[in-house]
């Protein structure tokens, strides 16, 4: 999307608009490498581009921040969702997806997204992915909220994710020796490099790393590519409870940001309805109840047993996440209480065992049993719907980045993801990040970059502010998230969040010392600012974004995607795009 299709709009912000870092403070690099292309993550989206690209151009450098399993995709329980049995069709795909994203979905975007998602499937069954199957040898198809149809594939019951990244790796363990593909586990993104001496100096032409006990590729060091391709998952972690791995700390978005991409719906954070409460205090990554248990006739009641859902939507407790997070948060503040309940006991134990085994042995860890107990649940987030903005073929705001995956925009989920268009969303654009870079370096249009002789920290913010916020900060952040920008939101809790935030940002950084958890700490706090910014402008109620204040949706005022920018001085500008 060309920069003409944005204005300035003056709205209403949290306080003053953050100043924000072009870099991070880091160690000058003591190491360089060079690759066509820079993978940067290792879930279902990271995979599969690094998979395709190594078919196509001379070499690729994959980078994960732990190890190749451990990112969101393997966490993924419900399943996939694609136009798969006969009766079903891309068109009533679309119409689902375009309802839940209440008006703001880009429909070109959910077009290539339901209309090649079948493909992508079968070819992830060809790959080596073990799909649940009827006794007819065809894929298992469930339901989870907002559709209208069985369409989410499974496996393992309710280990979907981990299924599809086991295949995604095996693909990639065979071809391990091939040179035209390195796999760096350990390493974590600090910001992107840019072509500042070249014609171009927005253009991305690698990335800063600090790798762990990686040989020779030890501590900080730069890597150079024709293309970065971020695929770095989300930033659950930004907030005190989160259904996201521990790794999920936005470092792709914040080094996007850092850089001047343009990050699109940010405001947007899907807060899933059913996660295992576990008592006030609890923090960091909670247990998930799938939403595919609903799926198969599971229910929310509250204390007293009352169906809480029924006559508030149309498909009651299978209605869209934002619907039913909504009906919860208003249950419990109406009933005064932390939490309500989940009632799968009517399913049996034979059913639950062999269709969740996972969620059951989690439950039963935990003391809870699906089959004899009311299982306590409560919103909790889970996936960011914005991201680093792309086309329909991942080209971010800046040439030479692509994105794609949960870090990334590409408005197909518009104001709420549906259940389970995340994994084919990573699937479908990968691919198409996989088409498009090898066809912009047969014509030329992806040079290679200029690796500098004595590279330094080549990006670096000219106002020389590099300040980092200590690691010790973290829960401060995320309770300041979590208490104004989190499920509910208001203009005084909004205005509250900034303020800390900003009073964070200004502490002497003496103590900060640059490192992994030091990095992680400063991108939650900075895409925190951003995600405060869009949501005190947005002065309604839409999808993933409730507001107290304003809890009616305003198609007359914001029916509008914003973005935040970081310029040259370190100004976030936000801007507006009107949607048809």
């Amino acid at each position: 999307m060309s920069d003409s299709a944005y204005a300035v709009r003056p709205g209403p912000a949290a306080g003053a608009a953050p100043r924000i870092p072009r870099s991070l403070s880091a160690p000058t690099p003591g190491w360089t490498t060079t690759a066509d292309v820079i993978v940067v993550g290792s879930g279902i989206a990271g995979l599969t581009c690094a998979l395709r690209l190594r078919e196509r151009v001379d070499r690729v450098l994959l980078v994960t921040k732990t190890v190749l399993d451990e990112g969101s995709t393997a966490w993924a329980q419900g399943g996939i969702a694609a136009a798969l049995d006969p009766e079903d069709s891309p068109a009533e795909h679309l119409e689902d997806t375009i309802v839940a994203g209440v008006g703001l979905c880009d429909r070109d975007a959910v077009e290539a997204l339901v209309t090649e998602g079948p493909k992508r499937v079968r070819q992830l069954v060809a790959l080596g992915a073990e799909f649940d199957r009827d006794a007819d040898g065809e894929i298992k198809l469930t339901r989870e909220g907002g559709h209208h149809r069985d369409r989410i594939a499974h496996a393992g019951g309710d280990a979907t994710g981990r299924e599809i990244s086991r295949a995604l790796i095996a693909a990639l363990d065979r071809v391990r020796d091939d040179p035209g593909i390195e796999v760096v586990e350990h390493a974590l993104v600090v910001d992107l490099l840019s072509d500042e001496t070249g014609a171009d100096p927005s253009r991305v032409t690698g990335v800063t790393l600090h790798v762990i006990g990686e040989g020779q590729l030890d501590g900080v060091g730069a890597a150079y590519a024709r293309a970065v391709v971020l695929a770095t998952g989300g930033l659950g972690q930004i907030y005190t409870s989160t259904t996201n791995p521990p790794v999920a700390t936005g470092d792709g978005m914040a080094a996007a940001m850092r850089a001047g991409a343009r990050i699109t719906d940010l405001e947007f954070i899907q807060f899933h309805p059913t996660v295992l409460f576990l008592g006030e205090g609890s923090t960091g990554q909670q247990p998930l109840i799938s939403e595919a248990v609903r799926g198969e006739g599971a229910f929310l009641v509250d204390a007293a047993g009352n169906r809480f859902m029924q006559g508030r939507h149309e498909l009651a407790d299978l209605a869209p996440r934002d619907v039913v997070a909504r009906a919860i948060l208003d249950t419990m503040r109406d009933q005064g209480v932390d939490h309500v309940f989940l009632d799968a006991r009517h399913l049996g134990a034979e059913f639950l065992e062999e269709r969740f085994p996972s969620i059951v042995a989690s439950c039963r860890s935990l003391g809870f049993d699906p089959a004899t107990d009311l299982l306590p649940v409560a919103p909790a987030q889970h996936y960011a719907s914005g991201g680093i903005e792309t086309d329909l073929l991942g080209r971010s705001s800046l040439p030479g980045l692509y994105a794609c995956g949960e870090c990334s925009c590409t408005g197909v989920h518009g104001a709420n993801r549906l259940a389970s268009n995340s994994l084919l969303e990573g699937l479908v654009f990968a691919n198409r990040i996989a088409d498009d870079i090898p066809a912009r370096i047969a014509a030329g249009e992806l040079a290679d970059p200029v690796v500098p002789a004595h590279p330094d920290r080549a990006g670096g913010d000219a106002q020389g502010d590099h300040a980092l916020l200590d690691s010790s900060q973290r829960l401060t952040v995320q309770r300041a998230m979590t208490a104004g920008s989190g499920p509910v939101r208001s203009a005084e809790s909004t205005a509250a969040t900034a303020a800390a935030l900003a009073e964070l940002a200004a502490l002497p950084p003496a103590k900060a010392d640059p490192g992994p958890k030091t990095w992680e700490t400063t991108n939650l706090l900075h895409l925190g600012q951003a995600l405060t910014e869009l949501a005190a402008r947005r002065e309604e109620t839409r999808g993933g974004h409730v507001r107290s204040d304003f809890p009616d949706r305003d198609d007359a005022r914001w029916l509008v995607r914003q973005s935040a920018t970081v310029a040259p001085d370190r100004s976030l500008t936000v801007t507006e795009r009107s949607m048809p």
